[in-house]
């Protein structure tokens, strides 16, 4: 070897641990960034020494799009659980305490004991309280119901906001990517970005993501709605401010399509976009009609007739419907305006015992017309109608023919099945992004001890090199000696 070519291998050399350096420093001072991918210094043989030609990037494209569809079942799965323990909170903890169902127990049983001894006023006005805490009761779910679709709502508005956000930021990663693909440049930070951005817009809307020349990516929905195409697909919605019983919410629109709602408790939402118009939509909506429909059956059980069978029908111990009900059909929003009658509170002036002779609305609809104070057929007629069975609106997605008793507790047994559903599935959804992040960071992260080991061969590389030149050195100081 010549001297001129030992200068020239050394040279290289160094040019080569300099660059490597680079790059496993870069690897050091991202070790605890998750959404950096290892890069490695790539290097080849030529006839004048080792030169570095590239720097790779240990990209692991199937994995990336296992982790991104994992994020957006796993977003989807989790916004629809944290609704369906919003409704659950408003039943109390794990014996439903707060659920109309229960209260409706107490109110049936303080009747039984009403029945039992009619003459004594303080047992009417226990039968009077109970009622009041199942009108309470069936308010609060009410209001609740209606928070949670107005909080869906402004969820829905931020997230779209979001989305439109990450968008117009995933365009210009991704023309960076591709203009330095297309030149030959170094896409691979541009690469990182627009991989992060690829998990946000996950967690938000389910994606199918195709890859075109240059590097350049279009993305899909998951039903085939172009989210975006060299340019971002306009995402629109409307906010809803205000929910009352009968508000229906706006749909969301990519490119004038409408995003469709989640099903399920192991819903179908891909993201959490779906999930929310699930909840606003869907679930909601159906609990609210259970409520109406619990709310309906109690004003009719306790319904005040006419001895004669002559006049209509009245309300009796219940009241909140503005007009005449219909039997198997949803009043929308009774449950929320369902009050005991102020014929019978003390507080406002009423009598409880009217509950025993009737009376409620007028002479027309007494029964115990001698004032007996023994009399207590009307109350055990409560207590039938209470476990008798009445039609439900369809809409319910519960029994169509059940007493009001077994329709509230179903009620319960609706939610909470749902909401056993969505928890065993979000345990499963979790492990599988876990599953899927962990292995697609084991093939893409930095290992702090690779990366040191690494650098120490450079390290070695380097010492070889300046000993290369020193022996260099000393063979030209011997030669200039010899020249005199």
């Amino acid at each position: 070897m010549s001297l001129t070519s030992a200068l020239n291998t050394a040279q290289a050399i160094f040019r080569n641990t300099g660059e490597q350096t680079s790059v496993i420093s870069n690897n050091i001072a991202n070790d605890s960034n998750a959404n950096y991918v290892r890069r490695s210094a790539v290097v080849t043989n030529t006839i004048f020494g080792a030169t570095t030609v590239m720097t790779e990037r240990a990209q692991q494209q199937a994995l990336l799009m296992q982790t991104v569809g994992a994020t957006s079942l796993s977003s989807g799965q989790d916004t629809l659980l944290k609704g369906l323990e919003t409704l659950s909170s408003s039943l109390g903890g794990n014996d439903y305490e707060l659920a109309p169902s229960t209260y409706m127990a107490e109110l049936e049983t303080s009747l039984q004991a009403f029945a039992a001894s009619p003459g004594e006023l303080s047992l009417a006005q226990t039968v009077v309280t109970d009622a009041q805490d199942v009108a309470n009761s069936l308010n609060n779910a009410y209001a609740t119901v209606q928070k949670l679709r107005s909080d869906s709502d402004a969820d829905i508005e931020s997230q779209v906001i979001k989305l439109n956000k990450l968008l117009a930021d995933f365009q210009v990663a991704n023309d960076m990517v591709v203009r330095a693909t297309a030149t030959g440049g170094d896409p691979n930070d541009a690469l990182d970005r627009r991989d992060t951005l690829l998990k946000e817009i996950s967690g938000i809307m389910g994606i199918d993501v195709v890859t075109r020349e240059n590097n350049d990516v279009a993305l899909y929905t998951a039903d085939g709605t172009t989210l975006f195409e060299t340019v971002p697909r306009s995402v629109t919605f409307s906010r809803t401010y205000t929910y009352g019983a009968s508000t229906i919410g706006n749909a969301v629109y990519i490119d004038g399509v409408a995003v469709n709602a989640g099903q399920g408790g192991d819903t179908t939402a891909e993201g959490s976009l779906a999930a929310l118009l699930q909840l606003r939509d869907d679930i909601a909506p159906v609990f609210q009609s259970q409520l109406d429909e619990v709310a309906h059956g109690l004003i009719e059980a306790f319904a005040e007739t006419d001895p004669l069978g002559v006049a209509p029908d009245m309300a009796g111990l219940f009241i909140g419907a503005p007009g005449p009900l219909t039997s198997g059909t949803v009043s929308p929003g009774l449950a929320g305006t369902i009050t005991v009658n102020p014929a019978l509170v003390m507080a406002s002036g009423g009598n409880p015992m009217l509950l025993r002779d009737g009376g409620i609305n007028g002479a027309a609809y007494v029964w115990n017309t001698g004032a007996n104070s023994g009399y207590s057929n009307l109350l055990q007629s409560y207590v039938a109608a209470l476990n008798t069975n009445r039609a439900f609106d369809a809409s319910t997605q519960l029994d169509t023919s059940s007493s009001v008793m077994t329709f509230a507790t179903d009620s319960v047994g609706w939610l909470e099945e749902l909401r056993s559903n969505a928890t065993t599935a979000k345990e499963n959804k979790t492990a599988f992004y876990e599953r899927a992040f962990q292995t697609y960071s084991s093939e893409t992260g930095v290992s702090l001890d690779e990366e040191l080991s690494l650098l120490l061969d450079v390290e070695q590389s380097y010492k070889a090199s300046a000993k290369l030149v020193a022996t260099v050195d000393a063979m030209l100081q011997s030669v200039l000696e010899m020249a005199g």
